[in-house]
């Protein structure tokens, strides 16, 4: 076994910024944590075990300014079709790859530990060609796998059937090693965020007094008769309607139909850290993040 700080040689690591985050309501990728964006966060843990880390993401997440800049051994590639799913992400990170395997993740692992990817990483997989994965309440997770450089040409031949499945990655050809996630150190490393709650309930527990900003613009400043307020973290609809109470601006609605959603009012416009307008009340805000209150009419 390798000393715990040096990086493995011939091996890396592709990290996966893909898929819509619909239940979160935005971009994992750029969610608050630990003091840097989710991917910035993965990808220092990434480095600390290997020096070449390939982050796959779309043309619609920018993952520019958030940090990756500053890690040595980190290229970004673009998946073409993240609509089509992660088996596409993982053979465009294949291709990108120079090492001779590599740790394959997404951006949604928040407790990833550098002892959990190293231990997957020494495995002796050997007779499979390299290839392991970890297995956890009986299911193997194929993001939380090694794949040998070699499969990129079996992934893009199972891209082609339209097996689009990251499983089938691993088990065809030489198949894979298959490890006991109770048998590796930091077993936490396979917990993930799913949904708002589960987010901002980790980041309260992790710092209790964590706040955002909202400044406010325009008419929205003039009614309000303040320009710049400080909340707990929340989701968009917990910190609008905490405002409305203080300002009395009705800044949400409720949605027509079945089941009742709050949506931001038609005549404001809330923008996330001056990048991205949010609509959805559900979406959390995280610690040092922004939300700009805008008029509609004339656009702040």
């Amino acid at each position: 076994m390798s000393d715990a700080r040096t990086p493995i040689p011939s091996a890396g690591a592709i990290l996966l910024c893909g898929g819509k985050s619909s239940r979160m309501g935005r971009p994992k990728a750029l969610l608050p944590w630990r003091g840097r964006a989710m991917v910035a966060h993965v990808a220092t843990v990434l480095s600390e075990v290997v020096d070449e880390v390939i982050v796959v993401t779309s043309e619609a997440l920018d993952v520019g300014g958030v940090g990756l800049e500053a890690l040595p051994g980190v290229e970004i590639v673009r998946d073409e079709q993240p609509e089509l799913g992660p088996l596409l992400g993982v053979h465009a990170g294949l291709t990108a790859l120079q090492s001779e395997r590599a740790y394959v993740t997404s951006t949604d692992s928040p407790y990833l530990s550098a002892a959990f990817v190293r231990a997957v990483l020494e495995h002796d997989a050997a007779e499979y060609g390299g290839a392991a994965a970890v297995e956890h309440d009986g299911f193997v997770q194929p993001l939380a796998a090694v794949v040998p450089k070699s499969r990129h040409e079996l992934a893009a031949r199972l891209i082609e059937e339209d097996r689009r499945r990251p499983l089938f990655l691993l088990k065809e050809g030489d198949g894979f090693a298959s490890l006991a996630s109770a048998g590796l150190p930091d077993p936490e490393s396979l917990h993930n965020f799913n949904t708002p709650d589960d987010y901002l309930a980790a980041v309260r527990e992790a710092s209790p007094d964590a706040t955002m900003t909202v400044e406010l613009f325009g008419v929205a400043r003039s009614k309000a008769g303040v320009a710049t307020l400080e909340r707990p973290v929340g989701t968009v609809g917990e910190i609008l309607q905490s405002i409305a109470a203080e300002t009395g601006l009705a800044l949400l609605r409720e949605s027509q139909g079945g089941e009742t959603v709050l949506r931001v009012a038609e005549n404001y416009l809330v923008s996330l850290n001056g990048a991205q307008f949010m609509r959805e009340a559900f979406a959390p805000i995280g610690p040092d993040e922004r939300l700009l209150i805008l008029d509609a009419a004339v656009g702040g």
